[in-house]
């Protein structure tokens, strides 16, 4: 049996962008990381929706635009200037009511210098977004065009049309597997094997691609079942609501949901937890 208090902890983190940062943060703390990619960013070259948004924006046909993610924000103005100057579009963009889900998007508009009418408070998930927009605007017969980040918000869709509001997905990026899945499958079989402590995940989509990848190798109930035993942290409200829909329930929810107090978290909160 292995003394857990002395034994250093096994993290294996799924995050992708900035897996170098993830690695170096639990080593430090005094892990051992294992930081595989699970995902990429994949910009719609070719973004009918995107497009046809634009239109829609030029021709007056919204009431409301809400944005709900800093890179898909920056990829929807990349792909408008492919067919207008953008500044034309951000003129069109400022006569409508402009709602935020959270910091990331707010980020770019101010760049952009976008007024910004409506943000949503923390944790930013859609739940805070819904009730920022039920308590501030009439949304009874709006046009309501949804910047999309990655999986589709149908709770929020819902909640707005069952406020009366017509709703406009406007999905701009959309997630890969990794160039090179390889390590992402590695890690499955490592969990199976017991080789882990904790499953890190940073957002929603992350624990889609994992999921995926354990059916992928005809693994999904074993590797399910090794998963249970262990630590399952999350980064926010967002990712641990799709956890635990997945039903992988996480112990441990970061705040702030931001990188570094979520590897704090995990290292000064899971040893207590860790079965071995």
């Amino acid at each position: 049996m292995t003394d857990t208090s002395t034994a250093p902890l096994r993290v294996c983190s799924f995050e992708s962008r900035r897996s170098e940062e993830t690695r170096t943060l639990i080593t430090k703390m005094g892990g051992v990381a294992t930081v595989v990619a699970s995902m990429k960013e994949v910009p719609l070259t070719e973004n009918p929706a995107a497009i046809k948004f634009a239109e829609q924006i030029f021709a007056g046909e919204i009431d409301y635009v809400v944005f709900m993610t800093g890179v898909g924000t920056r990829h929807l103005f990349d792909v408008v200037e492919t067919k207008w100057p953008l500044a034309d579009f951000l003129t069109e963009l400022q006569k409508y009511v402009i709602i935020s889900r959270g910091p990331k998007p707010v980020k770019v508009l101010r760049e952009e210098k976008v007024r910004i009418d409506h943000v949503a408070p923390e944790p930013n998930t859609w739940r805070e977004l819904f009730e920022t927009m039920e308590q501030a605007l009439d949304l009874q017969g709006k046009v309501i065009a949804v910047q999309e980040y990655g999986i589709p918000s149908t709770e929020f869709y819902d909640a707005l049309k069952a406020c009366g509001a017509e709703v406009r997905a406007v999905p701009v990026y959309q997630w890969a597997f990794p160039d090179d899945p390889a390590p992402l499958y590695e890690s499955i079989q490592q969990t199976i094997r017991g080789e882990f402590d904790v499953l890190a995940f940073t957002s929603a989509n992350q624990a889609t691609h994992v999921f995926q990848a354990a059916h992928e190798q005809g693994l999904f109930r074993e590797w399910l079942e090794a998963a249970r035993k262990l630590v399952i942290a999350s980064i926010g409200p967002t990712a641990t609501e799709h956890l635990t829909k997945l039903e992988l329930p996480p112990q441990l929810e970061a705040s702030p949901p931001k990188l570094g107090p979520f590897i704090k978290m995990i290292m000064t909160k899971a040893p207590a937890l860790v079965k071995r």
